[in-house]
């Protein structure tokens, strides 16, 4: 049997927001399920959305993913789908009191970090419990990343 972070890695993202892991540390990460309409479907597998400017807050005890953009399908006719519509993320209760205790600590929010399809063939989010980056983290990442790609360079090097 594969591990959770295994299949993670066999799945296939039909979206990411690489600039959610620049702009925020992520504390801890959750998959949600998502509740789509059938053109909204249809577009995500035409490998088509963003979640540049997505997030997630609650409202009435229930998650909402907002400003997430997945494009009208075109062959839907009139029946199509708003593209930047709010759309419920479905966890169960125990994850859900978890969040709010999460984001009712000072400077905490929920943003999400890629849509993908499972092996189910359910759209699901995963969104992470995220910390906003002040300028000298950013630097800091930014010179470990550099050090790191040179220490693999000159090992690359030295194996030849």
């Amino acid at each position: 049997m594969s591990t959770k972070s295994e299949r993670k890695e066999a799945e296939k993202y039909v979206a990411q927001n690489r600039k959610a892991r620049h702009d925020y540390t992520i504390d801890e990460t959750f998959e949600a399920g998502l509740v789509l309409t059938g053109s909204e479907v249809k577009s995500l597998r035409e490998q088509g959305a963003s979640l540049l400017d997505a997030y997630a807050n609650f409202e009435r005890g229930e998650l909402w993913l907002r400003n997430s953009h997945i494009p009208e399908y075109k062959n839907a006719s009139y029946n199509n789908h708003e593209a930047r519509r709010s759309r419920k993320l479905l966890l169960h209760k125990a994850e859900l009191n978890k969040l709010v205790a999460k984001v009712e600590e000072r400077g905490m929010t929920i943003v999400p970090l890629g849509l993908y399809f499972s092996e189910r063939g359910h759209a699901k989010v995963e969104i992470g419990v995220a910390r906003g980056k002040k300028n000298y983290d950013r630097r800091q990442d930014i010179a470990e990343r550099d050090t790191r790609r040179e220490i693999d360079r000159a090992l690359k090097h030295r194996q030849r």
